[in-house]
């Protein structure tokens, strides 16, 4: 079974159908990407399943239980737990505010629990434990990212849903986050993770699906779909 399975979801907004009945199910340690162009439905697609965004119709499986109309809190407490696109840092917090923000709702067992969660995400990210003190209004793309998706992990997640994190970077900050990603997911979290760059996410992806206009139009393997001529021509460039 699926430790997250999306079927027949549809998603409107208004008169407008943003998605059209889309099928995806990700295993449980996966890590699962979702490429497409602008307005294909990828945002949209991880908000519903965040809870932010109500379905028109389908449900939303989650470790056998039908979350369709569970609240976005619950479903935080339960394990699902999104970095945004555009990051959402809180400007006028410090780096250490932030993450303090990623738990809010989730309570830890104990002090020592806290502070273990909190010793993983800086040892991901050693530069948010140089910076702990620094507001994050101040600190670069590439480190509101690092807060962004530090943040997430703090509410020890068990699916990580990340929205186009390497949107807006340096190309050696992309390779460091997508380096980080993996580590992640090493660690047994399951992700889902929607991102522009086909070349990072494919090759890195237990599997793939393909989104266009709001339907999925092919999914298989990461790498079968990284080699895919029509993938690498729509998504790489490459004739």
């Amino acid at each position: 079974m699926p430790l997250l399975e999306i079927k027949d979801m549809a998603v409107a907004y208004g008169r407008i159908e943003a998605l059209h009945g889309i099928s995806i199910s990700v295993e449980k340690g996966e890590l699962v990407t979702l490429i497409g162009a602008n307005g294909a439905g990828k945002t949209t697609t991880m908000r519903a399943i965040s809870g932010v965004r109500p379905l028109s119709r389908g449900s939303i499986i989650f470790d056998g239980q039908d979350i369709t109309k569970m609240k976005a809190y619950k479903r935080v407490i339960a394990g699902i737990v999104q970095s945004p696109e555009g990051r959402g840092v809180f400007p006028g917090m410090t780096v250490q505010e932030n993450l303090d923000m990623g738990h809010y709702g989730r309570k830890f067992e104990s002090k020592a629990a806290y502070q273990e969660t909190l010793d993983k995400v800086f040892e991901l990210f050693p530069r948010l434990a140089e910076r702990r003190s620094q507001v994050g209004g101040t600190m670069s793309g590439g480190e509101q990212q690092m807060v962004a998706i530090g943040r997430a992990l703090m509410a020890r997640p068990r699916v990580l849903l990340l929205d186009e994190p390497s949107m807006g970077l340096a190309p050696m900050v992309i390779q460091q986050i997508f380096r980080i990603i993996s580590e992640i997911n090493a660690t047994g979290v399951t992700i889902l993770l929607v991102e522009q760059n086909a070349q990072q996410a494919l090759s890195r992806s237990s599997r793939a699906y393909i989104l266009e206009t709001g339907e999925v139009v092919k999914t298989g393997p990461g790498k079968e779909l990284l080699a895919d001529p029509a993938i690498k021509e729509a998504y790489l460039g490459v004739a």
